[in-house]
C-alpha cells in the first residue's frame, strides 16, 4: 500500500494547447500517453477510452477521510449480545474468538476520478483533425471516501480490498502541476478534460462478531481509493 506525502495545494498558469495551426483552448484525451515527467502518474487501469461525459459526482453521501483518522476505528464491544449461537452466514474460522470488528469487500464498481482544478476543453474549427496538448494547472491531493457504518479503520479496509482484488492502492495520493496529456480532436468538435485522481470505488460490508458467535447487523459500506494519477476526458 503506498502512502504519499502530504502536499499543499498549488496553481499555475502553465495551461497550454497546441492545434496545429487551429485555434486552441486548453483540452485532453487519452487516447495518446499522458506524460509524467512532474507528476505522480501510476496507471495500472486503461485509461484509453473516452468516457461518456464530464465526471459525475458521487452517488452516495460520502465523507473524506482525513489523513489522520484513517487509523482510527470504532472500539469493540466488550460485552456480546445475549445468547450463544452462531449466527447465518458466518464463516465457521470466525467462530467463537475474541470479539472483533470485520469488514469484507464485495463488490469492485470501477472508478471514478476526483478532480482537481478547472475542466480544460477545446474546439477544433478546422478542417482537419488537430492535436491538442494539455497541461495541468493546479495541483492537489486526494484520500478516502466511505458511505456507511465502517466498524474497523479505513486503513484495514483499503488493506481487505487490496487483498481480494489484486491492486495496489493509496489511503491518499499527490497530483502534481505539469502532468500533460495529448488529444486529437476531430474537425467542429469540442474536446474536454479533467485532471485529478482516479479512485476505486467499491463496496463491501462491516459489523461485530462477538465473543459468543454472534453478530451486529451487517451494514453496507462504499469506498473511493485513491488509485491513480490522470485525467478523465470527453467529446462533444
Amino acid at each position: 500500500m503506498r502512502i504519499t506525502a502530504r502536499r499543499g495545494f498549488a496553481v499555475s498558469a502553465a495551461t497550454m494547447a497546441m492545434l496545429a495551426g487551429l485555434t486552441t483552448q486548453a483540452a485532453a484525451d487519452s487516447s495518446l500517453p499522458t506524460g509524467t515527467e512532474t507528476s505522480q502518474a501510476t496507471t495500472p487501469a486503461d485509461d484509453t477510452v473516452l468516457q461518456p461525459g464530464p465526471p459525475t459526482p458521487e452517488e452516495e453521501d460520502v465523507t473524506e477521510v482525513s489523513a489522520e483518522d484513517v487509523d482510527k476505528a470504532p472500539d469493540v464491544p466488550q460485552e456480546p449480545l445475549p445468547g450463544g449461537k452462531p449466527s447465518a452466514g458466518v464463516p465457521p474460522a470466525e467462530h467463537c474468538g475474541p470479539t472483533q470488528n470485520i469488514y469484507r469487500p464485495t463488490g469492485n464498481k470501477g472508478r471514478k476520478i476526483k478532480g482537481i482544478g478547472p475542466t480544460q476543453s477545446n474546439y477544433n474549427q478546422g478542417s482537419r483533425t488537430a492535436t491538442s496538448k494539455f497541461i495541468a494547472e493546479a495541483g492537489g491531493e486526494a484520500g478516502v471516501a466511505i458511505s456507511g457504518e465502517l466498524k474497523t479503520s479505513v486503513k484495514a479496509m483499503v488493506g481487505e480490498i487490496e487483498a481480494k482484488y489484486g491492486v495496489e492502492l493509496s489511503l491518499k495520493m499527490n497530483a502534481k502541476i505539469g502532468n500533460w496529456i495529448e488529444v486529437k480532436t476531430p474537425p467542429k468538435k469540442t474536446s474536454f478534460g479533467k485532471y485529478g485522481v482516479w479512485r476505486m470505488k467499491n463496496t463491501g460490508t462491516s459489523y461485530t462478531i462477538y465473543s459468543n458467535c454472534q453478530t451486529s447487523a451487517k451494514k453496507t459500506v462504499t469506498s473511493y481509493t485513491p488509485w491513480y494519477v490522470g485525467w478523465h476526458v470527453w467529446e462533444r
